[in-house]
């Protein structure tokens, strides 16, 4: 299927979606092997600004980013983040990465300029060498950064976005005024608002432009939903048009919907899904739209399940983290799918460990890869702020928590003292598992991996591969059976 993005309905879109995996592990190269197959590959938007500013850093060797940036139609904005970031000799041995800007309301001009360009760049590259459709992946809970990135990816002629980890009514609004040339506005979720005191995220692509903004094509818009009820919510409340769903198990990795069961989430233990969590695929059939099923597809025969279900195809992750083009080092795909062959790969539902709130899927791997450090040691530091959550302050301001961050800084700022125990800096431990983790006087930041509780398909392609296969092997394996 050879489409321009402009052309194409969500029924026209593959049957196999790769899913957009933590921070970088669904890089550009990844989402182009995927896409030279004839399937939607997608890039994960998530921490995208600081994965193509450290990449900078680290000089570009292969010079790709600078190639995409030099094809940026506003070239006064790519030289300002060149100049700003890229290092052409690199980083010694050792030596600490700048940190890029913390998300605040307003954002700065020069994290806007990074927001766009790199959002651009990720699109760009992913979308050479094939004539595929290419997706991005946004999480709903990171809100500061998504219109600059939405509006970078459109630049690039992302054709999918896919949206989940919450509702993301406001989106498919923007998307239609971003292909309008028009100013967006994006409510703010904060803590304890004030009546009166709405916090709003806005962006206005002519205040950017450096040339004309004609031409964009809005994007097909997928809601990842946990099943009807969501679904229903998402289709009543979205402020533009929905295109499709992509319906994820709480057996899906990354960050999961909370069990609709209440009380259902323990404060150390993991969080129990019942059969109320159970999606109905009927009542989802009804709602007319084209909808993929995603969390534990993966298994030859799946999609010739899914599509009797009445699901237009599957999203797959797990599957695709440790070929050739996932973004995970070396080391812990080599220790992924070792563990896998194994039997030996440890996937739970941590209640805590996400400063969003939300269940988040984390894989334990029996010997943590040398040079990373122990998670548990790790001293409370906040610096990339993705994950924060606004608040009012005293006097009209806006304040900044997380919960994962230092102890005394989040209770000072009105944080619960309940909130505190068991979370993790997902931020910068999720950079650390594709060789992008900060130094720190302890050594490199320890990685966290995710991953789905089925990852039978790394069994199985690392016994037919030796231990080395690419995105087309995954993809023949989905398509088998």
């Amino acid at each position: 299927m050879t489409v321009r993005s402009g052309d194409l309905t969500a029924g026209d879109l593959p049957a196999v979606i790769q899913g957009g995996m933590g921070v970088g592990v669904s890089g550009w190269r990844l989402a182009r092997a995927v896409g030279q197959t004839g399937q939607l590959g997608v890039v994960s938007g998530t921490a995208l600004d600081i994965v193509f500013a450290r990449r900078l850093q680290l000089g570009d060797p292969t010079g790709d980013l600078r190639r995409a940036l030099s094809r940026f139609p506003w070239q006064a904005m790519a030289q300002r983040v060149l100049e700003r970031w890229w290092r052409p000799e690199g980083l010694g041995a050792g030596e600490r990465f700048a940190n890029t800007p913390m998300p605040t309301l307003p954002l700065s001009p020069e994290h806007v300029d990074l927001l766009v360009t790199s959002a651009y760049c990720e699109v760009t590259l992913a979308r050479e060498g094939h004539n595929m459709p290419v997706g991005l992946n946004l999480l709903a809970k990171i809100q500061l950064p998504a219109l600059p990135a939405l509006l970078g990816a459109m630049l690039a002629g992302v054709a999918v976005i896919v949206m989940g980890g919450g509702l993301p009514t406001a989106v498919p609004g923007v998307l239609d005024a971003l292909a309008r040339g028009e100013a967006v506005r994006q409510r703010i979720d904060a803590a304890a608002p004030e009546a009166g005191t709405e916090l709003v995220a806005e962006l206005d692509p002519s205040a950017l432009a450096e040339a004309s903004l004609r031409g964009l094509v809005r994007p097909l818009f997928l809601g990842i939903v946990s099943g009807e009820a969501a679904a229903r919510a998402l289709l009543r409340r979205a402020n533009g048009r929905v295109d499709g769903l992509v319906v994820e198990h709480h057996r899906a990795g990354g960050h999961n919907a909370p069990p609709r069961r209440s009380g259902a989430r323990g404060a150390a233990e993991a969080p129990t899904y019942g059969p109320r969590d159970e999606p109905d695929l009927e009542a989802v059939r009804e709602l007319g739209l084209p909808f993929w099923l995603a969390g534990g597809w993966s298994r030859p025969g799946s999609l010739a399940r899914a599509i009797e279900a009445g699901a237009r195809g599957i999203q797959v992750g797990t599957a695709f983290a440790a070929c050739r083009e996932s973004g995970f080092t070396k080391a812990i795909k080599s220790a992924l799918l070792e563990g896998a062959l194994a039997g030996g790969l440890q996937v739970h539902t941590d209640g805590r460990a996400s400063p969003t709130g939300y269940p988040f899927k984390i894989c334990a791997l029996r010997e943590a890869p040398a040079g990373y450090g122990d998670i548990d040691a790790r001293p409370r530091i906040c610096d990339l702020g993705f994950l924060r959550t606004l608040y009012r302050q005293e006097g009209g301001g806006v304040g900044y928590r997380c919960p994962a961050g230092p102890i005394a800084a989040f209770l000072s700022a009105g944080g619960a003292p309940e909130e505190v125990a068991g979370r993790r800096c997902l931020c910068n431990g999720l950079l650390a598992a594709i060789g992008l983790g900060q130094w720190r006087e302890s050594g490199r930041e320890a990685a966290i991996l995710t991953l789905g509780e089925d990852w039978s398909a790394l069994a199985t392609l690392a016994a037919r591969h030796g231990g080395e296969h690419g995105a087309g092997d995954v993809v023949r394996y989905l398509l088998s059976g």
